[in-house]
């Protein structure tokens, strides 16, 4: 007790002091207290600010004591600041929580919601809540079969069945292009013949190349039902903040939509947003409730604060920021379409900042061809396919970098014409996928079913276990509970042989594939 008694009374100053004195790299930084009652343009933003106007003594999450015990490694790579606002939560006075509903409230403002959640576990949280909070197990839900692997795992954990839809096929550029309003009027009809009222119907639009779909006239088909419609606008997070760029999918009537933020706009990776309409076919409390059950207790304040900070900046410049990068898109185009061999995709009701350019005319496949830019100007696309790869313009892209892959593709250009009577073509056919789908399981059912390994020349016929798929654009192929065809096996094999990188498959040589053992 004396020993205690005596730190203390010699310790008394020296603590006093460090209540006030500035903080440094080296010392404890601080978590913010109650954000000012003044209106803010940035409320996590600034609540991360206030940090460092506090200087207490941290017992608390994370272990890395704001920076303090920081792994040497990466703090020589990105410094210590990061580490001194990743904060944790602490009960009674010091929360965060107001600033993330007040943050979250603007952004609904912004984006012209009437609920917006921040994610941070991508659009795939998004997805995953937007159906599980609409759909009840055994409920009809319509999606294209080419919807990205999250709306599939929702059908796992939901026990939706699905009713697929078939997006229109262009296969000169050997991509799927829009979701027909005749193709969702064809589903609901035979739903509702087999007495099955679709519980929503689900759409992705704008696709990985930037096409998209009329959702306005799909959603008052649905609403015209009693339906919601669900968008997986992952893609378009940016539309309706300038006059050149498509008309968002909330402004076209859409009930649910689900944006990656960081995709195009400007939050970190990782970081998302899901929007809910004035709709009132949609439980916001129930996607509320699932939004619980997907998202960490423990969120990153820094990706919180990312979304926060966008969200601001487009409320203040939404046109300035999209300027640069619609010219620079426009001068690409108009490079590329000089390169002899090289082509650029010009659908109608496409995303401007979304290049997408052919190189089958140059006897090569676009994997040949991404590998073939990366080597000469280090250039990286956002998608490659079998006869196109296609580039994503931000607000972050520069002269120099569309300078290097206009010379890239001129170097291609060059390289191919002088090899086109040396080299043989590899015949590529662009093979249009899942129009003859047989399912025999639901999702749910083939996921928790008993499965065994079967050699890949053996499959042929037997229902498949796992979910397979090449990425990017991350669509299955092959979905848990449908019949293995010969057509979806050359697809595989044929992306596997151009480069593409599978995921999903427990094999990932895919000398063997996971069949339900039913």
């Amino acid at each position: 007790e004396s020993n205690v008694l005596e730190l203390s009374r010699t310790n008394q100053d020296e603590l006093q002091n460090a209540k006030t004195r500035p903080t440094s790299n080296n010392d404890l930084m601080t978590y913010p207290i109650e954000i000012p009652k003044e209106s803010k343009i940035t409320p996590l933003v600034t609540a991360l600010e206030n940090a460092i106007e506090e200087n207490y003594a941290s017992f608390q999450f994370p272990g890395h004591n704001l920076g303090l015990a920081a792994p040497s490694s990466l703090t020589r790579l990105i410094g210590e600041l990061p580490f001194h606002y990743d904060l944790g939560e602490i009960d009674g006075q010091f929360t965060l929580e107001n600033p993330i509903l007040e943050a979250e409230k603007q952004a609904a403002e912004v984006f012209g919601a009437s609920k917006t959640w921040f994610l941070l576990g991508g659009s795939t949280c998004g997805v995953l809540a937007a159906i599980m909070g609409t759909c009840n197990p055994g409920d009809t839900l319509i999606l294209p079969r080419n919807c990205h692997i999250s709306a599939i795992s929702a059908l796992f954990l939901c026990g939706a069945i699905p009713k697929y839809i078939f997006p229109d096929y262009d296969s000169h550029w050997d991509a799927a292009t829009s979701v027909s309003l005749s193709e969702v009027e064809r589903a609901i009809q035979e739903s509702e013949i087999e007495g099955r009222k679709p519980a929503a119907v689900f759409i992705t639009s704008p696709t990985y190349n930037g096409i998209c779909s009329n959702v306005k006239e799909i959603a008052t088909l649905c609403h015209s039902r009693g339906i919601p419609l669900i968008v997986d606008e992952a893609h378009g997070a940016h539309f309706g903040f300038h006059p050149q760029l498509p008309i968002s999918a909330l402004q076209q009537g859409a009930d649910v939509v689900v944006q990656s933020t960081h995709k195009v706009l400007m939050s970190l990776t990782q970081s998302s947003m899901l929007h809910i309409s004035q709709s009132l076919l949609v439980d916001k409390e129930k996607i509320n409730r699932c939004l619980q059950i997907l998202q960490s207790t423990s969120p990153s304040f820094l990706l919180l604060a990312s979304l926060d900070a966008t969200a601001a900046q487009l409320k203040e410049n939404p046109e300035i920021v999209f300027d640069n990068a619609i010219q620079l898109a426009k001068e690409a185009k108009t490079a590329l379409k000089q390169i002899p061999g090289i082509s650029v995709l010009d659908f109608p009701n496409t995303d401007p900042l979304r290049v997408t350019v052919g190189v089958h005319d140059l006897n090569v496949s676009g994997y040949e061809a991404k590998d073939f830019l990366f080597n000469d100007q280090r250039v990286v696309p956002v998608l490659t396919g079998s006869r196109a790869i296609t580039f994503l313009f931000t607000p972050g892209s520069c002269k120099e970098h569309v300078t290097r892959l206009i010379a890239g593709f001129v170097n291609l250009s060059s390289s191919c014409t002088l090899q086109k009577t040396k080299k043989q073509g590899v015949e590529r056919t662009a093979i249009q996928p899942f129009v003859d789908i047989e399912i025999k399981l639901t999702p749910r059912e083939a996921f928790f079913a008993k499965k065994k390994k079967v050699d890949v020349k053996d499959t042929l016929g037997k229902i498949c276990g796992e979910l397979i798929c090449p990425y990017p654009p991350g669509v299955p192929v092959m979905i848990p509970g449908e019949v293995i065809s010969e057509k979806a096996l050359n697809i595989l094999l044929q992306a596997k042989a151009y480069g593409a990188r599978i995921t999903g498959a427990s094999d990932p040589n895919l000398s063997s594939i996971l069949v339900c053992d039913v």
